[in-house]
């Protein structure tokens, strides 16, 4: 579990409080310090995924914390700028609108993705999230490094408008593809809700018909053999009460001969 991928990514979540103490502590050197950790843990985003391919060292744990941690550092860096205030951006009333994007996709994502695991789907990265990142953390790192020169901050509003859209964009293509298993999920549910029904319906019409079927063989049976059923029949209602009137007199002739003998029993005894 801790191998090198591993711990580069243990190591991206490990900077993150380094770069969000920046808030509080506003001198020229620790702003570069939190910028230059900024990059260094970009940097390892694209390094663990690299080493864990190249190493055959993929597991499960690597593929949980990589997203989370990703989304840990973009947050912080985020709420950074944003505390920093209007001094931070150009434009800073139009400048939120794309970290409220950023952050609502990130969100989006993260629910889909738990969504998603829990019925083993997947939501693989597509390419144009892969730009989407790349925009993004030139965006933030930029901005970081305001103090080094104004024109930064800058650039980095326009970078962050157009890693924005295209966060806007890969949000809704994630989504689509989770609205598209739930569709499918509920069809084949409908279906077989209905598959159900028609079979039911189908028995139901067949017994219906095997009974019609035995009416009428009945109804066409010729009369001679409908006569001997009943004279069959007859024979053996007779059959039956004589024997149980046979067996009637036989049990009162018993009880008739004890009678008999036990009063014989008595008078000899006498």
């Amino acid at each position: 579990m801790y191998n090198l991928p591993n711990i580069l990514t243990l190591s991206r979540i490990a900077v993150i409080p380094l770069i969000f103490v920046s808030i509080y502590w506003t001198s020229y050197a620790w702003a570069m310090f939190a910028g230059a950790l900024f990059i260094a843990a970009s940097i390892t985003d694209y390094l663990d995924g690299y080493l864990a391919r190249a190493r055959n060292q993929t597991s499960a744990f690597g593929r949980l914390l990589d997203p989370i941690a990703d989304k840990l550092l973009v947050a912080t860096a985020l709420v950074v700028i944003l505390a920093k205030g209007e001094g931070s951006m150009y434009n800073w009333s139009l400048s939120v609108i794309p970290i409220f994007v950023i952050l609502c996709r990130e969100i989006l994502v993260s629910g889909l993705r738990e969504f998603l695991r829990e019925v083993n789907v997947g939501l693989p990265v597509t390419k144009l999230a892969k730009w989407k990142t790349a925009f993004q953390m030139t965006a933030l790192a930029m901005m970081l490094f305001r103090q080094l020169w104004i024109g930064w901050s800058y650039c980095g509003e326009v970078l962050l408008w157009v890693a924005a859209v295209l966060t806007f964009i890969t949000g809704y293509q994630y989504y689509q593809r989770s609205l598209d298993y739930v569709r499918g999920t509920e069809s084949k549910k409908s279906e077989n809700r209905i598959r159900m029904l028609m079979n039911n319906v189908l028995q139901k019409i067949q017994s219906k018909r095997n009974a019609e079927k035995e009416a009428a063989v009945v109804k066409s049976a010729p009369k001679p053999v409908a006569q001997k059923v009943a004279s069959d029949t007859k024979k053996t209602a007779k059959r039956t009460t004589k024997k149980s009137a046979t067996k009637k007199k036989t049990a009162a002739g018993n009880k008739t001969g004890k009678k008999k003998s036990a009063a014989k029993n008595t008078i000899s005894k006498a």
